[in-house]
């Protein structure tokens, strides 16, 4: 069976969910991570306000499409008084593991590193350390242990915009230490020829892990990101099994070639449905709004299959 020649994401109808100025100090709300909570969705939203600083702000919606944002950003407990002060944070994932709700994202001390939080209910939040130190992006813990051992995937950085990008894994036994590092991938041609990084949580599947990242080239324009996938091995999660040389999501629509950075499509979060196999990929747009596309897990993985790198 053979899915067609479009990308295999398909938009939602209302996008943008969330336009930019959804609430009053916003100048562009993009970037960010959302979970089922109970019967209800929970997300952390990337706000960058009218003074331009970059902040989380935590959200509530009934459906996944319609929300309710915080006014004021999230404020952060934390016991270490040499990282309590928040200084700037950006670009959430949030993955629900061993019945919490655990928060990566670039935060600012020093540089942008990786900041690890926690939250039971969406209403308290706590600052637990810094994960990784300057400079990184891009952090994205899976949902359980593997090899016993906690696993996340993270992308080493300057401390600019980095024209470059790969994207290794580190693994911990207690979520504090954080080492047997292993490369995972990098750029390749085309739509990810300059730099590559970590998406939504993976998605464990008897194919292995569903993983679906940003890439990154550069035109004579700057640059632009679309979405890809590829599956990695369940127990060596550092090893990629398949990955597509075609992309999934690219800026085609106005909101997502128009705004503050033109041509991003910037997948953070992925919710599956079990039930109905339905996906649904939550994704910045020019670095000004939030959207939403989706698709069927499994036609997603026959993509990724029909459309991958050749062995």
């Amino acid at each position: 069976m053979t899915i067609g020649s479009g990308p295999i994401l398909k938009r939602h109808p209302g996008n943008p969910i969330i336009p930019r100025d959804s609430i009053p100090c916003s100048n562009s709300i993009f970037n960010s991570a959302v979970v089922r909570h109970g019967s209800e969705y929970r997300g952390v939203f990337r706000v960058d306000n009218q003074c331009r600083d970059m902040l989380l702000h935590a959200g509530r919606s009934r459906d996944g499409i319609h929300w309710e944002l915080g006014h004021d950003p999230i404020a952060w407990r934390c016991k270490d008084s040499d990282i309590a002060k928040f200084v700037y944070g950006y670009d959430p994932r949030i993955t629900c593991l061993e019945g919490r709700h655990y928060i990566t994202w670039c935060h600012g001390y020093h540089g942008p590193c990786i900041g690890l939080g926690v939250t039971d209910d969406f209403e308290t939040f706590e600052l637990l350390d810094l994960a990784l130190p300057p400079y990184n992006r891009n952090a994205v813990l899976f949902p359980r242990k593997i090899g016993g051992e906690y696993v996340m995937l993270h992308r080493p950085s300057d401390n600019g915009h980095t024209p470059f990008g790969d994207i290794f894994i580190a693994r911990s036994p207690d979520l504090i230490h954080w080492g047997k590092h292993r490369w995972v991938m990098g750029p390749r041609d085309g739509w990810q020829s300059t730099k590559v990084g970590a998406g939504p949580v993976p998605i464990e599947t008897p194919e292995g892990w569903v993983l679906i990242y940003h890439g990154v080239l550069t035109s004579c324009n700057g640059f632009v990101y679309s979405a890809g996938a590829a599956i990695l091995d369940l127990e060596q999660p550092w090893k990629v099994l398949h990955r597509t040389r075609r992309y999934i999501l690219a800026p085609r629509e106005t909101y997502e070639c128009v705004g503050d950075v033109p041509n991003v499509t910037f997948p953070v979060a992925a919710i599956h449905d079990p039930a109905t196999d339905d996906l649904a990929v939550y994704y910045g747009a020019a670095d000004t709004c939030t959207c939403l596309a989706t698709c069927k897990l499994a036609d997603l993985i026959m993509f990724i299959k029909e459309n991958r790198y050749p062995d």
